[in-house]
């Protein structure tokens, strides 16, 4: 029965001692003088604990002052010295780190992070941890380029890119751009400020880049020399293959409609003459029928001697110059006559 109480009492110590969270932070943090730093202090929620209270103190001589205040009512920072330099963190549950921009060195000192938390059974419980903050004048460190764009160093033509350079020290930092020449040339400066531009990006920007930083403190340092290369738009062979024979395509189908255009066109040119020539050829055996019978009838008085056995027939002649005249741009029927004026002339024999 002893031993049984005494576990439940080691069990309810437990629960008392490692039941509530805890604050986890560094000992030391180290910041760049005129840089920013950020003190970390996080937790891990648990279940049934509510923060009620975030404090941030600062050790000035023998007792800490308190230079920041989150409550229910908002945040309040208690230091002028501190006003438009100093914030805490709300975004992740749990983390209250303090973000303190533009260090001096009189920056330097002890920070306690405190929270307070509400139990579940409605007491309150406070954890804190102190960080030391140390400050110091950093040299610039050799500054590493970088680009905007998943592309890497080589990218397409047209595109907006930028190459970065980025060095850590105490600041301000000054950075300037060069870009190398051929024959053993200076390099050019190209731009004096950390990020180079191009908008759009040229064939012409191809070439050899480096960057330098100078700080506060030490001396100035060059990055590594990156190659910086700009592709000309261009067609994959297969498009370039695809569009030759689309060409070559549309020239043969636009040469066979030609093609059999101009043939029809020559067929309907003979059809229409062949129709024109027999047209004509009908109207000419019907003028020479209707010559023949208003002009050879056995009415019309015979103007010729009773004892000549021969005498050119009037007849015949004025109809051959009647189809000449009709037919003048029909030519190839005037070769027609010779043969109907033997056959009219065996036949008048009879009628004449």
């Amino acid at each position: 029965m002893g031993l049984l109480l005494g576990l439940l009492l080691l069990g309810h110590l437990t629960v008392v001692t490692y039941g509530h969270p805890i604050l986890e932070a560094p000992e030391s943090v180290t910041g760049p003088w005129k840089g920013d730093v950020n003190i970390p202090c996080t937790y891990g929620p648990l279940q049934g604990y509510t923060q009620v209270l975030v404090k941030w103190l600062v050790q000035r001589g023998l007792d800490p002052v308190t230079i920041f205040l989150h409550d229910s009512s908002g945040d309040h920072i208690q230091q002028a010295k501190y006003r438009g330099r100093l914030q805490v963190n709300h975004e992740v549950p749990g983390d209250v780190s303090l973000q303190l921009n533009t260090l001096e060195m009189d920056d330097r000192s002890h920070y306690t992070c405190e929270v307070t938390w509400q139990t579940p059974n409605g007491n309150q419980v406070v954890r804190d941890k102190i960080i030391e903050l140390r400050v110091q004048k950093l040299s610039v460190s050799k500054p590493t380029v970088t680009t905007g764009s998943g592309y890497g160093f080589t990218v397409p033509q047209g595109m907006r890119i930028s190459l970065q350079c980025q060095a850590w020290g105490s600041p301000p930092i000054s950075y300037v751009w060069y870009k190398e020449q051929t024959n053993n040339q200076e390099p050019i400066k190209v731009a004096v400020l950390s990020t180079l531009l191009f908008k759009p990006a040229m064939v012409a920007d191809s070439g050899s880049y480096f960057c330098t930083a100078k700080g506060r403190v030490g001396s100035e340092q060059q990055s590594n020399i990156v190659k910086f290369v700009v592709k000309g738009k261009g067609l994959p062979v297969f498009s370039i293959v695809l569009i030759i024979s689309l060409c070559c395509m549309v020239v043969f189908i636009m040469a066979y409609i030609m093609l059999c255009r101009k043939t029809s066109q020559q067929e309907h040119a003979y059809e229409v003459a062949r129709a024109h020539a027999r047209e004509a050829s009908n109207s000419g055996e019907t003028w020479r029928v209707a010559i023949f019978t208003s002009g050879c009838s056995s009415e019309e008085p015979s103007s010729q001697t009773p004892g000549n056995d021969y005498s050119e027939d009037p007849c015949l002649g004025q109809e051959y110059q009647i189809i000449a005249q009709i037919n003048n741009d029909y030519a190839h029927l005037l070769h027609t006559v010779p043969p109907d004026y033997e056959l009219l002339d065996t036949k008048d024999k009879d009628v004449c």
